[in-house]
């Protein structure tokens, strides 16, 4: 019963994996170029932006999809089909109405926010249209999540997935295209009249920095109509094909709870885990208000530091005294993009546990507990250490691919520097969400709420005390978010160890993934100081050159290197083979050779 729970665990897992990795490729495709587009700065705006509007988006949408997955998934392993249907009928109208809450209340903040004198210093009087642009996709979010919840407490991922790959397409033609548009328009007009979108604009440089408000308000707009695509598609899909509950089943299931019931045990469930969301992005909005708040000063009294420190970026990216926190601070943003890559993959493992584990803990399967979480566990690390590792030694080879000769190939040095401090901590990084997810399966949910709201204060104090170093500027603000990874983790996974009774071989999880993470990133790091020596050819200020050829064959020995190595240290199962294409015989052949943990 435990390998079945773990390889539905895995099934749906791998669906949302898939479907995670083509987002992932769609969004490179959408963010690459448009941080072309917009440079270091312009990506500043863009992320202010988001840093004031996912606060509400987290009261509108956070916990109730995992509040909806849990129940559906309880109710539906007690042969409870009635009460699954209930948790449908009551949530849409509920979900919905907080949607329309949080969109009106994002529209009604906007322009009072923005026009705080305090909230000056991260430049948010040019996100004002971003927010309005990006406001609508609130409710759209929270009517998804109805649907996304619902399925995958049925254990089918697949409408999740497919939802998800449509919302990235959508954002991905919407937004390049109107981000593009904006640009092309601003640069005609500059050319023609020396003017941009009624401004006077007497430099290049100052035609530029009127632009970029305009054109990342273009791309948000993407994301909203992404949002609207992929809502359609789910509200489409439950209408067609339904959600494979029959008559029959309905007919041998007890009467269902009221309404109000239902409605009860999804704000127990919720509350604690929409708090958790809540504080992490009121602090991410604290977070990045500070960070800013503080650079600027920085910048303005340590000016001669700054320059020393940064000088050659500064010049080659022609950022002028006035944009340089920002510039900066989109340097910092462009660095998440590739940051969340491992975590947004990792995070479905979390996503997937919910249904399984909520099931084995209703029937008291303490064995099934066990085994999913474990597999998770394990999991993660065997994509963690050799992820981080990469991003560790070859973080900038990675962006010299991606940004150079683009408005940000200034900055790769600066963003080179934080990438490769995320590649050190990727194992906490992408352990949060999803330990999380599993506190939240088993009915503790309350505890990440609390570990949470500490390890923010955390964050905010070691902001005060690094960031303000001269020395350290942007780079201070790492410290504070690695104590509040690592304090999330350990506390949570403590936890979830003791309550759940899981033993955890930490060898095998831990130990021997990283031992074979370090194979692999002593051949990336070596094979490419070899292959950019001999392979010499193309523009150097293109990204179509022999250091961009060296980098992507580093990275494909570097993956050879580690599949040998988790191989030959027997760190793979059974289990884990059969969910492959073709998984029984490569299962056969390596258990033939003891070759299987």
């Amino acid at each position: 019963m435990a390998s079945e729970k773990k390889r539905s665990l895995l099934n749906g897992a791998l669906i949302l994996v898939i479907a995670t990795a083509l987002v992932k490729v769609i969004g490179a495709i959408y963010k690459i170029p448009l941080t072309g587009i917009l440079g270091a700065e312009g990506r500043g705006y863009f992320a202010s932006a988001y840093n004031i509007y996912t606060p509400i988006y987290a009261i509108s949408m956070a916990g109730l999809p995992v509040a909806v997955s849990r129940l559906v998934s309880k109710n539906y392993a007690l042969g409870r089909y009635r009460d699954v249907r209930q948790v449908y009928k009551v949530t849409l109208p509920v979900y919905s109405l907080l949607g329309v809450l949080g969109t009106a209340f994002l529209l009604l903040i906007s322009y009072p926010y923005t026009s705080m004198d305090w909230a000056l210093s991260i430049n948010s009087p040019k996100t004002l249209l971003s927010l309005f642009m990006i406001a609508p996709s609130i409710l759209f979010c929270c009517i998804v999540s109805i649907y996304r919840g619902y399925y995958a407490g049925l254990n089918n991922m697949l409408p999740t997935a497919v939802s998800e790959v449509l919302e990235a397409v959508g954002k991905l033609v919407f937004g390049l295209s109107l981000a593009f548009l904006v640009q092309r328009i601003g640069l005609q007009q500059y050319a023609k009249e020396g003017i941009v979108f009624g401004i006077v604009a007497k430099t290049d440089a100052r035609a530029a920095s009127i632009i970029y408000p305009w054109a990342a308000a273009a791309a948000i707009l993407g994301v909203t109509l992404g949002t609207v695509l992929s809502t359609c598609y789910v509200i489409l899909r439950h209408k067609i094909k339904g959600d494979s509950i029959t008559n029959q089943m309905l007919l041998s299931s007890p009467s269902p709870l009221g309404k109000r019931e239902i409605v009860r045990e999804l704000f127990v469930i919720a509350f604690p885990a929409a708090i958790s969301a809540l504080v992490l992005n009121i602090t991410n909005l604290i977070d990045a208000w500070m960070v800013q708040n503080i650079l600027n000063g920085v910048v303005r009294d340590h000016l001669g530091t700054i320059k020393e420190m940064y000088g050659a970026s500064l010049t080659a990216g022609g950022v002028l005294d006035g944009g340089i926190k920002s510039y900066l601070y989109g340097a910092f943003d462009t660095a998440m993009d590739f940051r969340n890559l491992i975590p947004t993959l990792t995070m479905t493992l979390g996503i997937s546990a919910i249904p399984v584990l909520s099931a084995a803990w209703a029937k008291n399967n303490t064995s099934g507990v066990q085994s999913a979480a474990s597999t998770v566990i394990r999991m993660i690390s065997l994509i963690a250490f050799p992820s981080g590792m990469g991003f560790l030694v070859l973080s900038e080879p990675i962006l010299n691919l991606m940004y150079n000769g683009t408005n940000s190939d200034s900055s790769i040095p600066i963003t080179a520097n934080i990438l490769a401090a995320y590649g050190a901590m990727m194992i906490f990084l992408t352990l949060s969400a999803p330990v999380t997810n599993m506190l939240q399966a088993i009915g503790k949910a309350s505890v990440p709420a609390k570990v949470m709201a500490a390890s923010c204060v955390v964050k905010i104090v070691c902001n005060f005390i690094f960031v303000p170093v001269p020395k350290l500027n942007i780079y201070g603000a790492l410290i504070g978010t690695a104590l509040f990874y690592i304090m999330n983790v350990v506390i949570n996974l403590a936890v979830l160890i003791k309550t759940a009774k899981i033993k955890l071989k930490y060898f095998s999880v831990f130990l021997k993934p990283f031992i074979a993470s370090l194979f692999c990133a002593s051949a990336a790091y070596a094979s490419f100081g070899i292959l950019s020596r001999f392979l010499t050819f193309g523009n150097v200020d293109s990204r179509l050159n022999g250091n961009s050829a060296s980098c992507l064959l580093s990275i494909g020995i570097a993956a050879v290197v580690y599949l040998i190595c988790v191989i030959l240290m027997r760190i793979i199962e059974k289990d884990d083979i059969i969910i492959l294409p073709r998984g029984e015989k490569i299962a056969k052949v390596l258990e033939k050779f003891r070759l299987l943990g």
